[in-house]
């Protein structure tokens, strides 16, 4: 689970992080022997706190940020198509520079503030500094602005477990994908957002021995064929593929979804093309209606016929799956 979708803080302007800096020094009141020992000790004070608060400010907002190489492939792509890998990164790399900059700048004129010979010098050279220190604050306001909306776009994606194995629900609206993830989830299955969809991903956890999976129905994503997306769209919904280990597409032969079967198929070819590593299950639901039967197998969210079946069967691919995978292990 991505702990950094709610630690990244807010991010401010450069004009509220230098009114909170310059804030911060206008309390600084340093004790002195005489009056231009106490201006100079003020003056050192106010350089260090402007120094030091804006310095760890600008660094916990890089660390805050996730690092893409160090992602899973199904947020590194969810991230790419809100955000853009490279224009993070260039906004995280001139946060930095300013970063290494204000440092400098501290030194600098702590330096100069201590040689200064009067208190007109230690004048001059500290306005001076709020001078400097301000420019190079303002010039990376487009990068703090970009941060900004890279964190609310960040604090939007779903909170999903990609260390589990996840089985993914797929059909047209109304044909029992939401109805199915409620009968074999665990507990309460919650409500995720994700990109380009307004009603979210519904995620349930199902228990199997002393393992736990991932079951999820995606409103919005895998609902109608992906030919019909944008480019953006259809981004969003093939990081996917990183994600699903198995995917389960629901038909309903009654077409009380309030679609017929020929548009339901073309759904599932469109799923089969853009998806072709994935194993693919093929149900019919609506088992305690009449409807013109395919041939697959049948169940019925609403009765729970044919549901302990196909639980059986995921569950069993899933197993399969772990297997393979230790196989391709080193020895």
């Amino acid at each position: 689970m991505q702990d950094w979708r709610h630690k990244i803080p807010t991010i401010m302007t450069s004009q509220e992080l230098l009114d909170k800096a310059y804030a911060r020094a206008s309390r600084v009141d340093v004790n002195g022997a005489a009056a231009f020992d106490h201006v100079k000790k003020t003056n050192i004070g106010k350089i260090t706190a402007i120094g030091d608060m804006t310095t760890t400010t600008l660094l916990k907002y890089i660390r805050a940020f996730p690092r893409m190489e160090q992602e899973d492939e199904f947020y590194s792509q969810l991230i790419d198509v809100l955000i853009g890998h490279e224009k993070l990164k260039k906004a995280l790399v001139n946060l930095s520079w300013c970063a290494e900059k204000c440092s400098e700048l501290q030194r600098q004129y702590l330096f100069r503030v201590r040689k200064a010979p009067n208190i007109d010098e230690v004048a001059k050279i500290t306005k001076a500094f709020y001078g400097r220190f301000s420019s190079v604050i303002n010039r990376v306001e487009p990068d703090l602005l970009f941060c900004q909306k890279a964190r609310d776009h960040l604090r939007q994606l779903p909170a999903v477990d990609t260390t589990v194995q996840t089985v993914v629900i797929a059909g047209y609206p109304n044909v029992g994908k939401s109805q199915l993830v409620e009968r074999i989830s665990t507990a309460k299955p919650t409500i995720a957002p994700y990109p380009f969809t307004t009603k979210g991903i519904i995620i349930g956890h199902v228990k199997s021995g002393w393992r736990t999976y991932q079951v999820i129905d995606t409103p919005g994503l895998l609902d109608r064929e992906l030919e019909k997306r944008n480019a953006i769209e259809l981004q969003a919904i093939l990081a996917l593929r990183y994600l699903a280990d198995i995917i389960v597409f629901i038909i309903d032969p009654s077409e009380t979804c309030g679609y017929t079967i020929d548009r339901q198929l073309a759904l599932l070819d469109s799923v089969k093309q853009n998806f072709p590593d994935i194993p693919l299950l093929e149900v019919e639901s609506k088992s305690d209606l009449e409807g013109r039967p395919t041939g697959r197998p049948r169940l019925s969210a609403l009765t729970g016929e044919g549901v302990d079946e196909l639980v059986k069967q995921v569950e069993g691919m899933l197993k399969a799956q772990r297997v393979n995978d230790l196989d391709k292990l080193p020895t």
